[in-house]
């Protein structure tokens, strides 16, 4: 069998607003800070990583605390981030819940099959909750303010907009042994979406790509997305990864080495930063899975510079 990527692994968003982004994403939506870390490459902003209950590969939504303002909507860019819930009834329940608690959120509508609820948090990352029919795992969060029965389960299809797909379809379907499903008319009338998935497929193991010339070029900002991980299940697996793109002349960071995960990063070409993580070790390797994201974690490779790093953060609370 050809290597295969086994689905999404995290999503790594930007936020202006550390304090404001925790209060959201723990409170809201209910999700488990799983890691209160830094960007290893700027140590003044913070690396806020939530998912379910245990942090396992494939839930992570995680935000850099970057002092920017807000994004530049459009094209060559991550547009919308799915979440997957287990039921419609759940949807209905976070209807109610979006509109208790003044969330911006459209109606309940099917998209691509799927029963789904587009929102967006206060600096207008947006969202789509999805049905997934319940037939993922879940690992509920216990400290959790949503029902267990309710809780986002993990990431489901990332949609990315580009103006062209023609080489950004042989690098997901050649390089990246993506297999092109179907397509379907973009929910806002804008161009198609393309659907590629990987490994097993279903919805925590495909990318949407909407084809929309007509937009201009996104600025990143808050509110945008900075770069989407697909999951490495070890890393014999990512040194095969970094073996065919170097075989593909495709330029990449290199293997990286970040404590929690090993990555290799990339452009697609249309210019939407990739990434390839492994499953492990994981966010429980530096601290117990019942504490997680209650301290500031450093990897090793950080620790001796704790004090002068803690300094210049802001308090979260």
């Amino acid at each position: 069998m050809s290597l295969q990527l086994t689905g999404i692994h995290h999503l790594t968003a930007i936020t202006a607003n550390a304090p404001e982004n925790l209060r959201f994403y723990t409170q809201t939506l209910g999700m488990r800070l799983v890691k209160k870390t830094v960007n290893q490459d700027d140590t003044t902003a913070y690396h806020l990583f939530y998912a379910d209950g245990q942090a396992t590969p494939g839930t992570d939504l995680t935000f850099f605390d970057w002092p920017v303002g807000p994004e530049g909507r459009g094209t060559h860019s991550v547009s919308r981030t799915s979440l997957r819930v287990g039921s419609r009834d759940s949807l209905a329940w976070w209807k109610a819940r979006f509109d208790d608690l003044k969330v911006k959120a459209g109606e309940i509508t099917d998209i691509d099959g799927r029963a789904s609820i587009d929102f967006e948090d206060g600096e207008g990352q947006r969202f789509r909750l999805i049905d997934d029919g319940g037939l993922a795992p879940s690992h509920p969060w216990d400290r959790s303010p949503v029902p267990a029965e309710h809780q986002i389960k993990g990431l489901g299809p990332i949609v990315m907009s580009v103006p062209d797909i023609t080489n950004t379809e042989l690098v997901l379907e050649h390089v990246m042994n993506m297999t092109k499903q179907r397509q379907y008319p973009s929910p806002d009338g804008n161009g198609d979406v393309h659907v590629f998935s990987m490994g097993e497929g279903g919805p925590a193991a495909e990318l949407h790509v909407a084809v929309q010339s007509g937009l201009p070029t996104a600025r990143q900002g808050a509110g945008a997305v900075h770069h989407v991980a697909f999951r490495a299940p070890d890393e014999a697996a990512l040194h095969e990864w970094t073996e065919r793109l170097q075989s593909f002349r495709l330029p990449s960071s290199g293997e990286v080495e970040r404590f929690y995960f090993r990555s290799l990063y990339f452009r697609e070409p249309n210019g939407i930063l990739f990434e390839i993580a492994t499953d492990g070790p994981g966010f429980a390797v530096d601290e117990p899975m019942e504490t997680l994201g209650e301290g500031l974690s450093l990897p090793p490779f950080l620790e001796h510079k704790r004090v002068q790093i803690e300094a210049r953060l802001k308090p979260l609370v």
